[in-house]
């Protein structure tokens, strides 16, 4: 049975299912406030890590923390920067 968490919440349903799947209640709300048919799309327009340059893709790798980063080849970046 799914709960009704008031006007806050527009898809009570998917918010208890987000939320049983760990999800925080922040991130939960905001994706159950989302229209279903847009929740599931994918943003940004960037290239795939494949078609970036290793200089690139070590730089971005650097950007997040990444640690080991200056001995992985190529793939091994693109495999980290994945996780």
């Amino acid at each position: 049975m799914t709960k009704n968490h008031g006007n806050s919440i527009k898809d009570d349903e998917q918010y208890e299912a987000l939320r049983d799947e760990g999800m925080s209640k922040e991130k939960a709300a905001r994706i159950a406030n989302t229209e279903r048919s847009k929740a599931g799309r994918r943003g940004g327009k960037s290239e795939r890590y494949e078609d970036w340059s290793k200089a690139s893709l070590y730089d971005k790798a650097r950007e997040v923390g990444i640690e080991g980063r200056s001995t992985m080849d190529k793939g091994e970046l693109i495999r980290a920067l994945r996780r």
